[in-house]
């Protein structure tokens, strides 16, 4: 029996414009050049931007999908933005062949910073949509690429060059 790789993502809740396109073919070509070698599950938070997009695109790809949703100890689905996001997010959750509920942090940013982290240590890969900036709070895009570096996953970057947060 073939192996499954399993790939997690990280990112970005803002993605500029120009970086989409970009970013979505490295996530499908991630999971083809995966899938060649064996079956291919994924791995998200589902929160906006870079999640989302991973998500959805696993899903269009007919790769199953695990959601890891944080412990923030309220309401996950309303701290994730406008009503949009949140459709999104009940629509993907929806369709997941999986969820891991974790357990309640102290913050939300440590409930983030959390699920970063179990994403990482329960999968082959990380593709991190990332500008290559510092995190700018407690389980940030940088510092969860920081961690995976240290444990030894493997961390594809995805960006434009150039391109701009929000």
């Amino acid at each position: 029996m073939e192996r499954t790789t399993r790939i997690g993502v990280t990112g970005h809740r803002d993605l500029p414009e120009p970086v989409l396109e970009c970013v979505s073919a490295g996530i499908l070509d991630e999971f083809s050049s995966q899938g060649a070698s064996g079956p291919v599950e994924a791995f998200s938070a589902l929160a906006a931007g870079a999640d989302q997009l991973f998500a959805e695109l696993a899903l269009r790809g007919g790769i199953p999908l695990t959601a890891v949703i944080p412990g923030t100890g309220t309401d996950y689905e309303h701290q994730l933005g406008g009503p949009a996001v949140r459709l999104t997010f009940r629509r993907l959750l929806l369709a997941c062949a999986d969820r891991v509920d974790l357990p309640v942090e102290r913050t939300q940013e440590e409930a983030y910073a959390a699920a970063g982290r179990w994403i990482v240590d329960h999968t082959d890969r990380l593709v991190a949509v990332w500008d290559g900036e510092p995190a700018r709070g407690i389980g940030g895009t940088g510092e969860i690429v920081a961690y995976a570096s240290r444990v030894g996953v493997p961390v594809r970057v995805l960006w434009r060059p150039g391109a701009r947060r929000p």
